[in-house]
């Protein structure tokens, strides 16, 4: 499908191609482990085993390639999986990886916990600071990783000034997309080198799967990832792909209608005398508001906010809520609220990522606006 075709059309129809036996308008369920060759050597249509590749993985990773306006995407068991493949790939023991001070708390854990054991060391950095990037640099920087929004804290990078600084170090960008989407933000296009999805998320769009993703564009990056995803087996399973493949179809009107109600929210929250600080960049204070405008087609679904009576007035915020499911995740069509420091990230808890303790984060659903905002008075008090 033409790359020249609008974002709600590459959705629905990127990768989904009639089935030919049938004309299934829907990509089948290839749920099969291998596939008969046509001799020894001779892979029909290039399968022979779905670890290697599935023709539904396939059609999603052509979906997700379209979306980011990438050449080749990964579809992967999960975000963290996707996460794990792509270290593998880029970095070697003694390497180093400059990574946010605001970050999800398995991806915190990955490096710190894990790729740590296998030599790779980090530095933490106030990404939406470019300077601080900048000096966080060392002789073996190989990757700069981003989120932006930043999961719990909705701060903003400036995505193509730290490609600047990655480019000048030698070093790859890598950016997570998952609060923003390819229908929000589109990091390649601002000189990201990979992007990095838990399509769990905004992407599956429905809390009924896990997965993960990386999109690239450099040709040889995207061999040396596609062999390691391979390689180290942790692939999304042909149901699974279908899901997330399904969900993304109507990814553009989910995030209209995601940002629409968390606009309210946020609003609600500004005027609320129990909330001591809203995080959302959609508001003109936001301090990154004027990049996020500049970088994103709007400010998504995601809010934070700060709770004036302290820790267990936060807890008990999330305990009074009804509507607002009290659950970890985010970016489902119904609306979740989590306290972060002991749920999310209680992995960074003594950590430069530590998140505060008065902190709510909201995934604010597309129910109707007003019984949202009636819950979220409710369970403030």
């Amino acid at each position: 499908m033409s790359d020249q075709h609008s974002f709600e059309t590459l959705a629905i129809h990127a990768g989904n191609t009639a089935d030919p036996l049938t004309g299934a308008v829907v990509p089948p369920i290839y749920q099969v482990s291998t596939y008969k060759q046509d001799g020894v050597g001779g892979l029909r249509g290039g399968y022979e085993y779905s670890r290697s590749a599935n023709p539904t993985r396939t059609a999603l990773e052509e979906n997700l390639a379209a979306l980011e306006g990438g050449r080749r995407g990964l579809a992967f068991a999960s975000g963290l999986a996707a996460e794990d493949c792509l270290l593998r790939t880029l970095l070697t023991p003694g390497d180093h990886v400059v990574i946010p001070n605001d970050a999800y708390g398995g991806t915190f854990r990955l490096f710190a916990k894990v790729a740590s054991r296998w030599g790779v060391e980090f530095s933490v950095a106030d990404t939406s600071d470019v300077a601080a990037v900048r000096a966080a640099i060392q002789p073996r920087t190989k990757a700069i990783w981003v989120e932006t929004p930043s999961n719990p804290l909705l701060g903003i990078t400036d995505i193509a000034a730290v490609a600047g600084v990655a480019r000048s170090a030698g070093a790859r960008l890598v950016v997570d997309n998952t609060f923003a989407s390819p229908y929000l933000q589109q990091p390649l296009a601002l000189g990201a080198d990979v992007v990095v999805h838990s399509t769990t998320k905004y992407m599956g769009g429905h809390s009924d799967v896990v997965g993960g993703a990386l999109i690239v564009n450099d040709p040889e990056l995207s061999e040396e990832l596609a062999y390691h995803q391979n390689a180290m087996g942790a692939v999304a399973g042909p149901f699974d792909a279908w899901l997330v493949l399904r969900g993304i179809k109507t990814l553009a009107v989910r995030m209209d209608r995601h940002t629409e109600n968390a606009t309210r929210v946020a609003d609600l929250l500004t005027r609320h005398a129990k909330v001591s600080h809203v995080l959302y960049p959609g508001l003109p204070e936001h301090p990154g508001h004027e990049i996020a405008a500049k970088q994103m087609k709007a400010f998504g679904g995601m809010v934070s906010f700060r709770v004036a009576g302290g820790e267990q007035a936060a807890v008990e915020v999330c305990n009074r809520a009804k509507l607002f499911t009290l659950g970890e995740s985010l970016g489902g069509v119904e609306s979740l609220l989590e306290h972060p420091g002991r749920m999310t990230h209680a992995s960074a808890a003594g950590s430069p990522l530590e998140v505060p303790a008065d902190l709510v984060r909201l995934s604010v659903g597309i129910e109707n606006g007003d019984d949202l905002l009636a819950d979220l008075t409710q369970a403030l008090g």
